[in-house]
């Protein structure tokens, strides 16, 4: 049985995490962590600092500004970390690199196995058909309460895509201040906010009489929560180091 905190178990992907696990026989959550203190079927503490609960896993779901306190945390009490909260700073970047020194933690943009998938999928297409000159577009779309633009996972795919190209491309997020014609070695990244949309992410290959797309959709947070727990617990047998998805998937 692999224990779990849950941090940011009040957020709506808290919940989610939670319902998950309450269905699964070979985990469970032992604590939370949310300063709302919600209410739930385990012990929750309003911070890392609070919560003397043991456990051999943590997830996180929270906010960038919470997450130096709990890697300090997990540091302290040599726990592993899955964290998948987006948007960190450079400086939180550090630290969580830092704390890998000493504890296993795996970060990835987004946690959905699919787009995990997706994204060694854009590297292979890429090669295939840059030379071949097709264009490269990226458009995310989410809900209208996402606060950060463009979307960590459509910033992946396009890190991806450099990373197997050997970095030639430069990203481009707004072309309404210039009068040019698009550069050969550029992303045209685009994001568009409305409604609930949970998630869909199109990588576009335009060549000359021809489009090739690839495409994810979510159509609900559980693929996140899904991925979460799969991720948690391959982390909880790990030595310490930096992970990711990619590691999960192999």
């Amino acid at each position: 049985m692999i224990n779990i905190i849950m941090h940011g178990c009040g957020g709506k992907m808290g919940q989610v995490v939670a319902e998950i696990v309450a269905n699964d026989a070979n985990c469970q959550i032992v604590a939370g962590i949310d300063p709302r203190v919600p209410e739930a079927d385990f012990p929750v503490f309003p911070t890392p600092a609070d919560c003397n609960i043991e456990a051999d896993v943590i997830i996180d779901f929270s906010t960038a500004v919470a997450v130096p306190a709990l890697l300090e945390f997990a540091k302290a009490k040599k726990i592993p970390v899955v964290a998948c909260t987006t948007a960190l700073s450079d400086e939180t970047m550090e630290l969580l690199k830092e704390t890998s020194k000493s504890v296993a933690v795996l970060k990835s943009a987004n946690m959905s196995i699919g787009i995990n998938l997706l994204i060694g999928l854009v590297q292979k297409a890429a090669k295939a058909l840059y030379d071949a000159n097709f264009d490269i577009e990226i458009v995310e779309k989410h809900h209208n309460q996402k606060i950060d633009a463009p979307s960590g996972t459509a910033m992946a795919l396009a890190d991806a895509i450099n990373e197997a190209m050997e970095q030639q491309f430069h990203y481009v997020y707004d072309r309404s201040q210039t009068n040019e014609k698009r550069d050969r070695k550029e992303i045209g990244i685009h994001a568009v906010r409305g409604g609930n949309i949970v998630g869909d992410h199109d990588v576009i290959f335009a060549g000359r009489d021809e489009v090739i797309e690839l495409t994810h959709k979510a159509t609900s947070r559980e693929v996140f929560a899904v991925g979460a727990v799969k991720a948690a617990k391959f982390l909880a047998s790990q030595c310490p180091g930096l992970y990711s998805m990619k590691d999960v998937l192999a």
